[in-house]
């Protein structure tokens, strides 16, 4: 057993121990791969969406030097056909970057990963000299045992991520990755690899700079959808054995769209906030204390035009449209607007819709981060737009009504296009543009039942917040004082009973059918 060469089922034993979710379904779509043009498999998804999970489960399953029968008999993969031809029968090749990069200098890394790949070889193999080369190291392992390679390589783009790594350093790392997996020696040595990261591999000009491999991204996973997170299935059976509500974890921790491989739209969970809430029983987010954050507030301070307004509309609950097909792959190649948000989706602050061309933030716990976020952008275009809509908060909340339908209309001029002018769902989004810094205050919910009818907007504020609870109607039509009539009859106050706050009824309307489409606004103290 080496350390580097056919390290054993160590570290997957230790995960059985723990309360385990099956992902053992993952082994078949690599099985599916080997000995074809498809071997070489790059998987990239965020940071804590159980990378080192799933490249410990392969280590453990292809290991030739250990028997993993009594780790994997129980499980989804057991029920493959092709379970036996291929457990524990390869040559295993792992590397985790992130543990080469503690022990050497980031300048000398690459020289430093081959060196200990052929010591270790060299330790377990008395023909191998500590001399050879990579390629001439692992040919000779594979003669002398007659067993090809399974080459796992866990968070690839650590380099790339490093702040310290300077472009003649990444290109040095890619170089090795190419050497490592170049056409003449990968039918040789390397029956598959799987390859993982946050990033997809850099681009060169418009080609990815390792082109041998198939990529699977947070954007395109194809059939590794259902192993990028937690299924819905999934969360429930860990939300029954932990009597944790489903509908709050849901709320929290839900929400990542990803297309598979047959078309269908399946919907994922953050699989460490997952556990970490039915662990400890508490709803909150899990997301700084993990290092996905990594420099974001960096990126999204970058002076791009639309930026700003991309930020305001994504924090605001909507959607928002980007081409993510220019993103160069790493840290520093931005150009547009487009590439920081195209990065924000593969750090997981944000899903994207391949079909629609449009991301959101996913989750409650995301929305969180993005509201601590807001208050820390330094660029101009941002900070007016927080200021206005706080100014706005702040005139409800005093009751200067014509303010508010100055603001209003202000943001359904702008914001609207003429035919979905009188839209609802387009009145609801300039509700949610106008109050996009609510989070500090209020919880939002909408279509919220109550009395006869369905409130359109409420806006509830956070426990021990002061501030006034508020619901709110934006109409085509009539006058707000007939609104605030109709908010009257059909008791929509119902809904808030029991709050212990005050509340406010805001009623805002406009005349459709005049050119200038005045607003007007009536705010009822209750």
């Amino acid at each position: 057993m080496g350390f580097y060469i056919n390290p054993g089922n160590d570290n997957f034993k230790e995960i059985l121990n723990d309360e385990y979710i099956d992902k053992s379904g993952l082994i078949s779509v690599i099985n599916h791969t080997i000995g074809t043009s498809r071997r070489l498999s790059c998987v990239s998804r965020p940071r804590r969406f159980g990378k080192s999970f799933a490249a410990n489960m392969l280590e453990a399953y292809y290991d030739c030097g250990c028997d993993s029968h009594e780790l994997f008999d129980g499980l989804a993969i057991a029920d493959d056909p092709d379970y036996e031809r291929h457990l524990n029968q390869y040559n295993v090749l792992y590397l985790d970057i992130t543990g080469f990069m503690a022990d050497s200098t980031i300048d000398g890394l690459s020289a430093y990963i081959g060196r200990e790949i052929v010591k270790d070889a060299a330790d377990g193999y008395p023909g191998i000299d500590s001399e050879d080369s990579v390629k001439k190291a692992l040919s000779r392992i594979v003669e002398e045992t007659g067993r090809k390679f399974v080459a796992i390589i866990d968070e690839w783009d650590a380099v790339i991520r490093h702040p310290e790594s300077t472009e003649k350093i990444k290109r040095e790392f890619l170089e090795f990755l190419r050497s490592l997996f170049k056409s003449d020696i990968t039918k040789k040595v390397f029956a598959a690899a799987y390859m993982t990261g946050i990033l997809p591999i850099k681009k060169d000009g418009t080609q990815s700079a390792i082109s041998e491999f198939r990529e699977y991204t947070i954007l395109d996973p194809a059939e590794f959808a259902p192993y990028v997170g937690f299924l819905e299935e999934e969360v429930v059976r860990v939300c029954e054995d932990n009597g944790v509500p489903i509908a709050k974890m849901k709320e929290w921790y839900n929400g990542y769209g990803l297309m598979t491989v047959k078309g269908e739209r399946i919907s994922v969970y953050n699989p460490n906030s997952v556990m970490r809430a039915s662990e400890h029983g508490r709803f909150q987010s899990y997301w700084v204390q993990s290092s996905a954050v990594y420099g974001a507030l960096d990126y999204v301070n970058l002076d791009f035009d639309g930026l700003g307004e991309a930020m305001e509309k994504l924090t605001a609950g909507l959607e928002y449209s980007y081409k993510t097909r220019d993103f160069k792959n790493d840290l520093t190649s931005f150009e547009t607007a487009d590439d920081v948000l195209t990065l924000l989706t593969h750090f997981g602050y944000l899903t994207y819709d391949v079909e629609k061309g449009a991301g959101r933030i996913p989750n409650h716990e995301i929305r969180e981060e993005f509201a601590g976020m807001i208050h820390r952008v330094t660029h101009k275009e941002t900070m007016a737009r927080l200021k206005e809509s706080e100014r706005f908060l702040a005139d409800v909340v005093a009751g200067n009504a014509d303010k508010v339908a100055e603001n209003v209309q202000r943001v359904h001029m702008k914001e609207s296009a003429p035919l979905w002018y009188n839209d609802e769902q387009a009145l609801r989004a300039i509700i949610k543009l106008a109050f996009f810094t609510y989070r500090d205050h209020y919880v939002k919910l909408e279509e919220l039942p109550s009395g006869t009818g369905y409130v359109d907007m409420a806006y509830l504020p956070k426990k021990y917040d002061p501030s006034p609870a508020m619901i709110i109607e934006l109409k085509a039509g009539g006058t707000p004082e007939e609104a605030i009539g109709q908010m009257r009859s059909r008791n929509y106050a119902s809904s808030v009973e029991g709050l212990g706050s005050k509340l406010l009824l805001v009623a805002i309307t406009y005349d459709k059918d005049d050119k200038a489409k005045p607003h007007h606004c009536m705010i009822e103290d209750l």
